[in-house]
């Protein structure tokens, strides 16, 4: 089989695929499928649309026999690259992956795990329901993208990430098996799970404390494969949430689903120093919040003199601004504690606005949205997300938001910074000039020098996006070759042959960098 570089104009010869659906290796079909969301262009081999569950089965033992790399992919909104890749692309968005059916006696819902967020939402809001976790990207971001990545989003701090809400699983491994994993079952009985509770699921438990001291302690995590849940709970659902592809092809999701709360209410506090932040976060943490975001000066810069900045009262100069909502059974209940977050951050800012109506709680949750548009349609600078998912200990967070400043200026970088401040999850857009000479080298000084920092603060360098090809060379730093086998042992286990998505979550041996194939540069 011939191996492609970054040429598109070489057309690759493969065996053909013996399945019933698309094959496609021609330009156009290469190109349209070489970039996703995040920072990567890598031109695939092929692109495959298997016609249902059975081809894409069928599709993954052709793999598995011929040592063809798959890389699986729903919407491509993945921002570390783990839906880009020099093999062949699988398209899960459409091969009839959509089954949507929901359940309100149980609140539960079966999903194709090519449904996006959205459209759950809006079936379960029907009976009164939803899944709390709310990507920002969950109008075209698929269910199992977001199995794959252990998604979570604004309302993570109070109902956490999918892992949660994930009660199992339909899967094809790498060996073209088709599996039901389901939590608390032990008896999936496939060839992969056979190799893992023989051979890695012992290593596991073995090492159980070194995993409880090695795990970062943040409240979130994305990043590895989560031995620390699947040592908590006994379930290999808990490996296959977050593993981004590497272990096999998610198909169907069973969610379990939530009430929605009877009213909400939400709350914009003005921080003047960003060195509160360390005291302000835990106390309005205190109150128990669904939602606790950060929009650092950076941010309020770039959307200052927008319809949506002006309608929020901000000025753009301020230091940072903390967005809470509060959910409740009662527009009493949550304007209580609304006013109670208003006297817990009275000693450290004198500038809080409570919105209570539905246009108010639009303004502001436009308001958080507005900055990706924006960024996007700069022509001066590059949006990049290059350091875009660090999580730290929320204690930490005024620490790591200020060494990010620091280093992204000692580089002569822009950077904008949003994110989770309840969970201590921030995400930071880098733009450089990628017209002026020698930013390539600063872009990757920042990447290196803001993870040391980020590793020094206890944090992940993933909390909610997934390692990816953008991370993976950071698991070693973070955990230690000890956890770092045990990764690999779980791989081994369900992809002997490392066809599914190679070298995303655990870098290939003399693979490249982080960053190299980027959209833009060199």
């Amino acid at each position: 089989m011939e191996r492609t570089s970054g040429d598109i104009s070489r057309v690759p010869t493969i065996p053909t695929p013996p399945i019933r659906g698309l094959v496609r290796t021609d330009l156009r079909a290469r190109a349209a499928y070489a970039e996703g969301a995040g920072i990567y262009r890598i031109i695939p081999l092929a692109v495959a649309r298997p016609d249902d569950v059975a081809d894409l089965a069928q599709l993954a033992r052709w793999a598995h026999k011929t040592g063809t790399p798959l890389i699986p992919r729903g919407a491509g909104s993945a921002m570390g690259g783990g839906s880009v890749g020099s093999g062949v692309i699988v398209d899960l968005a459409r091969i009839g992956l959509s089954t949507l059916h929901v359940d309100p006696g149980a609140a539960t819902a079966r999903t194709g795990a090519a449904v996006t967020w959205g459209a759950l939402d809006h079936a379960a809001a029907a009976h009164h329901l939803r899944l709390p976790p709310d990507p920002s990207s969950g109008r075209w971001a698929t269910l199992g993208g977001m199995l794959s990545t252990n998604a979570s989003g604004a309302r993570s701090i109070r109902y956490g990430s999918v892992r949660q809400w994930a009660l199992a699983a339909e899967l094809v491994t790498a060996e073209g098996d088709l599996v039901e994993i389901r939590r608390g079952d032990t008896t999936v009985d496939v060839p992969a799970s056979g190799r893992f509770r023989t051979a890695a699921w012992p290593a596991i438990t073995a090492r159980a404390s070194l995993i409880a001291e090695r795990f970062p302690k943040t409240s979130k995590n994305s990043s590895g494969y989560a031995l620390d849940h699947a040592v908590r709970s006994g379930d290999l659902l808990d490996l296959l949430i977050g593993a981004e592809g590497t272990l096999g092809f998610v198909t169907a999701i069973t969610w379990r689903l939530d009430p929605i709360p009877a009213a909400r209410a939400n709350v914009r506090v003005t921080v003047a120093d960003l060195a509160h932040l360390g005291d302000l976060v835990p106390a309005l943490h205190a109150l128990g919040p669904s939602g606790l975001e950060l929009l650092d000066r950076s941010f309020l810069e770039v959307v200052r003199g927008t319809a949506a900045a002006k309608n929020a009262g901000i000025r753009g100069d301020e230091a940072a601004v903390l967005l809470l909502e509060f959910e409740g059974e009662s527009a009493a209940a949550v304007s209580d504690l609304a006013a109670q977050a208003a006297v817990q951050a009275s000693p450290w800012t004198g500038d809080v606005s409570v919105a209570l109506d539905d246009v108010e709680r639009e303004t502001l949750a436009t308001l958080r949205h507005a900055a990706s548009p924006i960024l996007a349609g700069l022509t001066d600078r590059r949006s990049l997300q290059v350091i875009e998912d660090g999580c730290v200990p929320v204690a930490r967070l005024g620490a790591y938001v200020a060494a990010v400043r620091r280093i992204t200026a000692a580089h002569a970088i822009q950077a904008v910074i949003f994110g989770h401040a309840g969970d201590g999850n921030v995400h930071v857009n880098l733009l450089p000039d990628v017209q002026s000479p020698g930013w390539e080298p600063r872009v990757q000084a920042i990447f290196d020098e803001v993870t040391a920092e980020l590793l020094s603060l206890g944090g992940t360098p993933t909390g909610e996006h997934g390692d990816g090809r953008l991370r993976a060379t950071v698991l070693d730093r973070l955990y230690g070759p000890e956890i770092v086998a045990l990764f690999r042992k779980v791989k081994d286990a369900f992809d002997p042959h490392g066809i599914l998505n190679p070298g995303i979550k655990l870098p290939l041996p003399g693979g490249d960098g982080p960053l190299a194939h980027l959209k833009v540069g060199a």
